[in-house]
């Protein structure tokens, strides 16, 4: 299955980048891109720190914005490529609903399953015990940057290196790798610990599905939106720790608090992510994208349009 094109075409005038390059670059890109934003956010006294002003939350979010930027900078100028080719192609508005509809459910059935096992109890209404437009400002302002935020890690992971790594090795490949390094880049999220192991499971089984999904759709527009919808509707829905961190808004939702259970129902300081209900709804997930021929070789991909001998293939 080497040789794919997930998303689009690839012709003569397109470059691409060695694999282990990409990985490098993906890399680089993600810690230099968080660099400007770091630099500004300290200068104006606005905490790095999740969790401490909505404010400071929203634009750490959107500083995310720098890495889109910098890999959108690399397709369009070294490997000459659109966007198309990294994920950013047609029916954007079908497929971006159905990823928030898509990661809204999923994350509310992990809830749901939580609270089921007595892992929560309601602390307070949240937005609804005092609702008024100072609240709700916070709510949309975060989600807004976790568009920001979901998009800018897909783009990195599933629309670039995992574009570049299927098309060189297979689709096999091109899950496990960017599946590993999207789990190792939230490992410093807490300190070791069961929790924080827990969550890295639940992290690579997310980048598994989140694969098969992009590679299902041959787009990564869903992908986005899901991610988006999943990390906002458990922060800022519930108002319960997403990978080991708390926003500052108001749950839209109802307002949980953890109760006396194992660590493994309600994942702990990690948050719901390293819960074993999410491990459950994960598989069942994979398992779904793997039934509808997430993996079945040829299904629809685009295929390049010279042969792998061209001079042009063998281009960094």
């Amino acid at each position: 299955m080497a040789g794919i094109e997930l998303y689009a075409p690839r012709t003569q005038r397109h470059r691409r980048t060695w694999t282990a390059a990409a990985i490098i670059l993906t890399l680089v890109f993600i810690v230099l891109g968080q660099v400007p934003a770091a630099i500004a956010l300290m200068a104006a006294g606005i905490p790095l720190q999740p969790g401490v002003s909505w404010t400071g939350d929203t634009l750490l979010l959107l500083s995310f914005a720098c890495i889109a930027i910098l890999f959108f900078l690399w397709v369009w100028l070294f490997e000459r490529r659109s966007l198309a080719t990294i994920g950013f192609n047609s029916d954007f508005v079908r497929r971006y609903v159905r990823g928030l509809l898509l990661g809204l459910a999923f994350s509310g059935a992990v809830i749901g399953g939580i609270f089921a096992l007595g892992g929560y109890t309601i602390e307070n209404a949240g937005f609804w015990a005092a609702p008024s437009l100072s609240l709700f400002i916070p709510i949309i302002a975060i989600f807004i940057g976790f568009v920001v935020q979901g998009a800018a890690e897909e783009i990195a992971m599933r629309g670039y290196l995992m574009q570049i790594i299927a098309s060189r090795h297979g689709i096999f490949w091109g899950i496990g790798v960017t599946t590993i390094l999207f789990s190792l880049l939230h490992a410093t999220n807490l300190k070791p610990s069961n929790e924080l192991y827990m969550g890295l499971v639940n992290i690579v089984l997310v980048g598994i599905f989140f694969g098969l999904y992009a590679i299902k759709e041959r787009s990564l527009w869903g992908v986005c939106a899901w991610h988006t919808a999943w990390n906002w509707f458990l922060g800022v829905g519930f108002g319960v720790e997403v990978s080991g961190q708390r926003l500052d808004a108001k749950p839209i939702v109802v307002d949980l608090a953890q109760s006396d259970v194992p660590w493994w129902i309600t994942g702990g300081a990690f948050g719901p992510e390293g819960s074993v209900v999410t491990t459950v709804v994960l598989l069942a997930g994979i398992a779904w994208q793997v039934s509808q021929g997430a993996l079945k070789p040829g299904a629809g991909y685009p295929t390049p349009t010279y042969l792998e001998s061209d001079e042009t293939a063998q281009k960094a």
